[in-house]
């Protein structure tokens, strides 16, 4: 069953965590990373993965760390295996108005969901190109495409990783690897959710939230996918999302 490694890059108990359990499901090697701070969530994560069979090692890390990414995916491919799959997967979703975002928060923001994510192709891709295969997957948001009132922070940088993802693509297709980018469209069955929507158990009922299994699923898909009908961008949202 060991097809070598699947980097998750922002693995929290939500999507990020359903995305390491499918591809730990299907075999591969599942490395978790979440910031320092959260190292106890995502033991405790890679403890589900284990219990199910599969193979799961956690990695407290700064996604914005420079040095620390370079030896991030330099000890996962010496020590544990080639990375196969890898999917970053950090939102850093706030709503600040123009005038009330700082400086700082836009910055902050920029950092995690698109500066963590150009550190991340920029040590992974170039390895995957060496082997002439591999998958990466960058996760966008509705933001990607539109900017909202009060999300100017989060809706620069998702714009901005998705147009990393783009310029990736046409990179590093050529040679092999499949770069992917997905608009995640809707509200996602997560603990933010279901601590701030009232009516989420009713929007559970009427598959009107995204269940982060069910996006996993697409992922893993993605991966699978033979290179004469690769997808670059892949949208989910419930059938009931107002998308226009």
């Amino acid at each position: 069953m060991d097809k070598g490694t699947a980097l998750i890059i922002g693995a929290g108990a939500d999507t990020g965590g359903a995305i390491a359990r499918a591809f730990a499901a299907q075999g591969y090697h599942a490395c978790l990373t979440r910031r320092p701070r959260n190292l106890d969530q995502l033991e405790s994560l890679a403890e589900t993965i284990r219990a199910a069979g599969g193979a799961a090692t956690p990695f407290g890390i700064d996604a914005r760390d420079e040095e620390a990414m370079a030896a991030l995916v330099a000890k996962i491919e010496d020590k544990i295996g080639p990375i196969e799959v890898c999917v970053f997967n950090i939102g850093a979703n706030v709503r600040f108005g123009i005038v009330e975002t700082t400086p700082r928060v836009f910055r902050k923001v920029w950092e995690m969901a698109c500066f963590g994510g150009f550190l991340t192709a920029h040590n992974v891709l170039p390895r995957m190109a060496e082997r002439g295969h591999g998958t990466m997957i960058f996760t966008g948001a509705t933001a990607s495409i539109r900017g909202g009132s009060g999300f100017s922070a989060f809706a620069s940088a998702k714009a901005g990783l998705r147009n990393l993802a783009q310029s990736a693509a046409r990179e590093f297709g050529p040679k092999g690897v499949h770069v992917a980018h997905t608009i995640i469209d809707g509200m996602i069955d997560s603990n933010f959710i279901r601590d701030n929507v009232p009516n989420v158990d009713a929007l559970r009922a009427e598959d009107r939230i995204l269940n982060p299994d069910h996006i996993a699923q697409s992922y893993v898909h993605l991966h699978h996918q033979p290179r004469d009908a690769w997808t670059f961008e892949l949208d989910l949202r419930p059938y009931g999302e107002n998308w226009s």
